[in-house]
């Protein structure tokens, strides 16, 4: 007996699917929510004149007086420092945990013990007013990105040791029956193979750091915290200040969700069906 398709009007697919794709209906999805959200600010009543004046200097387009940059430019520059230092500390500290040392074992936990225990605007302030006591005496930006660096690197270094020791361990034994040295092994095949697990809560982690970068503007770094504060307060318009350091801020994380997305594809080649 044969069997019939069924009839074109049966719910074979959600009227949805059928009509739409799964990209245009997250589109749509995206878009919806978009028009939402700016209509949730719009029922501020905000004043834009103020945003178009101040959007230049919030941007980085505009250079500080000692000729710095400022703004969106400078917090983008504190996290790409602090993103390369963090990676190395986090590397680093990793390793040391993995290793037969009881030294570097127990300098690697303490160290992460202790900038995964205390919060972070203390840290800053310890590094910034404690290290002139020693006879260190680092500018406000180069304390900031020791903080921010010292900080997420102790986050990373337990995503990266779970990302090696996820790697299992049949394909170290297959690597050394194929006469490859301990450090080819861990370069060509258990790194490659960690970074598709240590991508993506690494880049979580990177997102968080641009954000908690505005902690910085307490010593008085003219970030986009710290110039949003400035002119609410010179002009009595919070909320256009601190909308457009809101919206400054998502669209830097949007673009590291998009390097994110770009590294995760790469790694995840083998990966694909």
């Amino acid at each position: 007996m044969s069997v019939l398709p069924p009839p074109s009007n049966s719910p074979g697919k959600p009227a949805g699917e059928r009509f739409f794709g799964f990209r245009t209906r997250l589109y749509l999805t995206w878009l919806v929510l978009f028009l939402l959200f700016i209509g949730f600010f719009l029922s501020f009543d905000l004043k834009f004149s103020i945003i178009l004046d101040k959007l230049p200097t919030l941007v980085g387009l505009k250079l500080a007086p000692n000729g710095f940059v400022q703004g969106a430019a400078l917090t983008l520059f504190l996290c790409l420092c602090s993103m390369v230092v963090s990676a190395l500390f986090g590397f680093a500290a990793a390793l040391a945990r993995l290793s037969r040392s009881a030294v570097l074992v127990g300098v690697a936990s303490f160290y992460t013990s202790f900038f995964r225990g205390t919060p972070l605007l203390i840290q800053i302030l310890l590094i910034y007013l404690g290290l002139p006591q020693v006879g260190l005496v680092p500018g406000a930006i180069s304390a900031g990105i020791i903080a921010l660096s010292l900080n997420y690197g102790a986050y990373l270094s337990e995503i990266f040791r779970a990302g090696i020791v996820g790697v299992a361990s049949g394909q170290r034994e297959a690597a050394l029956a194929m006469g490859m040295r301990p450090w080819q092994i861990f370069l060509r095949i258990v790194l490659p193979q960690a970074m598709r697990a240590i991508i993506p809560p690494t880049a979580n982690q990177f997102i968080s750091m641009l954000k908690d970068s505005s902690l910085i503007s307490v010593m008085g770094v003219w970030e986009v915290m710290f110039l949003a504060q400035s002119y609410g307060r010179s002009s009595y318009r919070y909320l256009e200040m601190l909308t457009t350091a809101a919206v400054i801020y998502w669209v830097l994380s949007i673009l590291l969700e998009l390097v994110q997305a770009h590294l995760e594809r790469h790694f995840g080649r083998a990966y694909r069906r």
